[in-house]
C-alpha cells in the first residue's frame, strides 16, 4: 500500500528517569537519566531510525515534560501533528533501576495522566487510513476512556484496511492488580483483564507478547493453551517472544508444540537492561513486516534489535538505526557486552546524532587569553572582557535571525551569563575545555573533564584546541593522544559531541603533508571526533586529501570547519575558495579576523556599543557571502596523489 505513513503508534507516551547508579535498590539511586519513554513512543521512535515513516498518537501535559516528550518524538523523526496537549493533566512519569541482571524495579507515576485522556473524539479515521499500520497497546484496555478511544482506532483501521498490530503490553500495575511499587510486576491472572482483549483480537492482523502475556490475552495458565485460545478468535500473525531464546512466530494453526512454530533463535549477548528491549523487538519486527518481508526475516531484525538494546542504558535512546542494525546482523559483536564494542557504540552515537545544516557559519569568541591581552594593550581592565562578549553576542544574533546554519564558539568563563541566552534556540553552540596554549593539552576544569561535562546541556559540542605535531617527541604525543581520548570517552558517556581543533606548531620542515599526517596518527589512535577545526590553507588538494582520509576513516563524521587565526579577509577568501571544493569542509569558524579591531577600539574607548555591534556583525555578513561564493564554484578538484600518501605515512 503508498500510503504517508507506515505506522502509527497508539498509546503512551511519557518521560523515564532511569537511575543512573547501577546495583542499589531505587530508593537509594541518586541520579537520574531523562528519556522520552513509554512502549509505543519507544517502538515509534525504533521503526523510525530503522527508516519508517512513523507517527505518534497520545497525549501530553501542558508543561515542560509533554514539551520535552514532544520534542524528542519530532528529533526522531517521528510525526506529532496527532499528540494533542492536555490543559489540566500532567505527562506520565515513570522511575526505573537496574537493580541487577534480573530485576528491574520501577515505579509509574500516571494517576491521571495526560496519555490515558485520549479519547474517541482524538481518533481521526483519516489519519488512520494515512498508515499501512496502526499499533495498539494492550494498556489502553484498562481504563474505558482509552478502551473507547482505541477500538474506535481499530475500526477505522480495519474500516481503511489498514493492519492493526496489537502489543500485548500487560502491567499488572497499570491495571490495578499490582502495588503501586511493583511496576516490575509482569504477570497476575484476571479473568477481567482477557475479557477486555477479546473482543480485539478479531480485528488484528498481528498479536506480540511474551509468555505472560499470551496467558492473560488468551486466559490460559499454559502458554501453548492460550495461543490456541488466541487462535480460536484471530487469523492473527502470532508471535511469542522468549527473551534470550528469541522467538515463535505462529502464521496459522497452532502446532502440538510450541517448538513446531517457525522459531528464531536469539543472541548471545550479555544482559544489562531487559527494560524496552521488548519495544526494539516489536520495532526491529515491524522493520520487515510492514515491507512485506519474509517472516524469517521480520523474526532476524526483531531479535537482533532486543539484543541491541538489551545491552544499553535507557529505551528510547538505545534503539538501534538501521545503521547499527545491519552491522551487527553481518558482523556480530567483538564481545557479548555489546555496551563495551567500540564500533557498534561509536556508529550508535554518530546515527543518532541531532540533525545538522549541511552548512555551518560559526562565529568563534571562545577566546579568553587573546582577549585579556587586547584588553591590557589598550589599558583595559580583564572585567570589561564579558561585556565586549555580550556585544558580540548580540551581533551573532542580529545576523543569525531566521537562518539554519550559524553557530557560535563560546566559552563559559566570560560567557557564563550568555550561554542560557543562546541554549535553546536551535543554534549550534561548541565551549572549550582546553586550558589555553597548554602543552600537552590540560582542561581548564582539571584532569578529569567528564565531571564538568555532566553540568552541560547536551546540544552544547565540546571544543578543545591541541598543539599537536606529528613529529613530536613520542612521549609527548603519546600524552596529548590519552588526554584527547579520556575527553572522547566522557563526551560519549555524556552525551556530547566533540570537536578537535588541531593545529600543527610552526616547524621550518612543515608542509602540506603536515596536517594530513597528524589527522592520520590521531585516527590510528582511534580517535573519531564529530568535528574537525583546522587551519586555513589555499590549497583544494589539501581539503580533498583530508576529505579522502575521512571517508577512509570515519565516514559518519560531521565534518572539518576552517578556522581564521587572525587572517586577512584576502587570505581567508582564498582559503575558502580552497576548502569549499571539498564536501567534508562544512563551513568555518573565524573569530580574531572580524572582532580583533573592534575589540581594540571598544577597549580603548574609541567606539561605542552600537559601533562594535555593527562592524562585527558586518564582518560576520562578509565571512558568509564569502563562503556563499566560494561553495558555489567548482567542485570536481581530487586529492593530491603526492598528498594522498600522508594518509598511510
Amino acid at each position: 500500500m503508498n500510503r504517508a505513513l507506515d505506522l502509527i503508534c497508539m498509546g503512551r507516551a511519557a518521560v523515564d528517569l532511569y537511575g543512573e547508579q547501577i546495583g542499589c535498590p531505587l530508593e537509594d539511586i541518586s541520579t537520574f537519566a531523562k528519556y522520552l519513554g513509554g512502549s509505543p513512543a519507544n517502538t515509534a521512535v525504533g521503526v523510525s531510525r530503522l527508516g519508517l515513516k512513523s507517527a505518534m498518537l497520545s497525549r501530553v501535559g501542558d508543561e515542560q515534560m509533554g514539551r520535552f516528550v514532544r520534542a524528542q518524538l519530532e528529533r526522531e523523526g517521528v510525526a506529532v501533528d496527532h499528540v494533542s496537549t492536555d490543559p489540566r493533566r500532567l505527562t506520565a512519569l515513570v522511575f526505573l533501576a537496574v537493580r541487577d541482571r534480573d530485576n528491574f524495579p520501577h515505579i509509574f507515576y500516571r494517576e491521571n495522566c495526560a496519555d490515558m485522556a485520549l479519547a474517541e473524539g482524538h481518533i481521526s479515521p483519516d489519519f488512520i487510513a494515512s498508515a499501512t499500520g496502526l499499533l495498539v497497546s494492550g494498556t489502553l484496555l484498562s481504563q474505558e476512556t482509552t478502551r473507547r478511544a482505541c477500538h474506535r482506532a481499530v475500526a477505522a483501521a480495519n474500516a481503511a484496511a489498514t493492519r492493526v498490530i496489537l502489543d500485548i503490553d500487560y502491567r499488572p500495575v497499570l491495571w490495578g492488580l499490582a502495588g503501586a511499587g511493583q511496576g516490575e510486576s509482569r504477570f497476575v491472572s484476571s479473568a477481567e483483564v482477557t475479557a477486555h482483549f477479546a473482543p480485539l483480537l478479531p480485528a488484528c492482523a498481528l498479536v506480540v507478547g511474551t509468555e505472560e502475556e499470551i496467558r492473560i490475552a488468551g486466559g490460559e495458565d499454559d502458554t501453548l493453551a492460550a495461543l490456541i485460545k488466541i487462535r480460536q478468535q484471530s487469523s492473527a500473525l502470532i508471535v511469542l517472544k522468549r527473551g534470550a531464546e528469541g522467538c515463535v512466530a505462529f502464521p496459522g494453526a497452532i502446532p502440538a508444540r510450541i517448538d513446531d512454530g517457525i522459531i528464531s533463535m536469539g543472541l548471545s549477548v550479555e544482559v544489562f537492561n531487559v527494560l524496552g528491549a521488548g519495544d526494539a523487538f516489536m520495532a526491529g519486527f515491524l522493520s520487515g513486516w510492514l515491507r512485506d518481508e519474509p517472516i524469517s526475516e521480520c523474526c532476524r531484525n526483531a531479535n537482533a534489535c532486543g539484543a541491541i538494546v538489551v545491552s544499553r542504558h535507557g529505551c528510547a535512546p538505545a534503539m538501534a538505526t538501521a545503521d547499527e542494525l545491519s552491522y551487527f546482523l553481518e558482523r556480530g559483536s567483538s564481545t557479548p557486552r555489546l555496551r563495551d564494542d567500540d564500533a557498534l557504540s561509536h556508529l550508535h552515537c554518530t546515527t543518532t546524532r541531532r540533525p545538522r545544516s549541511s552548512r555551518l557559519n560559526v562565529l568563534a569568541f571562545d577566546h579568553r587569553s587573546q582577549l585579556e591581552r587586547i584588553a591590557m594593550d589598550q589599558g583595559a581592565a580583564p572585567d570589561k572582557i564579558a561585556p565586549f562578549k555580550a556585544l558580540v553576542a548580540r551581533a551573532f544574533l542580529n545576523v543569525s535571525e531566521g537562518r539554519s546554519d550559524t553557530g557560535v564558539l563560546l566559552d563559559d568563563h566570560y560567557g557564563e551569563d550568555l550561554l542560557p541566552i543562546l541554549t535553546g534556540k536551535g543554534l549550534w553552540i561548541a565551549r572549550p575545555v582546553e586550558l589555553p596554549g597548554s602543552i600537552p593539552v590540560e582542561f581548564e576544569a582539571g584532569a578529569n573533564a567528564g565531571l564538568a561535562l555532566r553540568t552541560w546541556p547536551t546540544e552544547h559540542v565540546v571544543k578543545c584546541l591541541v598543539f599537536y605535531h606529528p613529529d613530536d617527541a613520542h612521549g609527548l604525543k603519546a600524552a596529548q593522544i590519552a588526554r584527547m581520548r579520556g575527553l572522547a570517552e566522557a563526551c560519549h558517556e555524556t552525551g556530547h559531541e566533540l570537536l578537535l581543533e588541531i593545529i600543527p606548531p610552526e616547524r621550518a620542515d612543515n608542509d602540506a603533508h603536515t596536517l594530513v599526517r597528524a589527522l592520520t596518527q590521531l585516527y590510528d589512535a582511534e580517535l573519531r571526533p564529530d568535528w574537525w577545526k583546522l587551519p586555513p590553507s589555499t590549497d583544494p588538494t589539501v581539503w580533498r586529501t583530508l576529505g579522502a582520509l575521512i571517508d577512509a576513516r570515519d565516514p559518519y563524521c560531521q565534518g572539518m570547519l576552517v578556522l581564521g587565526m587572525e587572517a586577512s579577509a584576502e587570505t581567508l577568501e582564498a582559503s575558502f575558495a580552497a576548502a569549499a571544493s571539498e564536501p567534508r569542509c562544512r563551513g568555518f569558524a573565524v573569530g580574531r579576523t572580524i572582532f580583533a579591531e573592534p575589540a581594540a577600539a571598544w577597549f580603548a574607548g574609541r567606539a561605542t556599543d552600537a559601533d562594535v555591534i555593527e562592524q562585527i556583525a558586518g564582518g560576520y555578513r562578509e565571512l558568509i557571502a564569502l563562503w556563499d561564493r566560494a561553495a558555489a564554484s567548482d567542485r570536481s578538484l581530487q586529492p593530491s596523489p603526492q598528498l594522498a600518501k600522508g594518509i598511510s605515512s
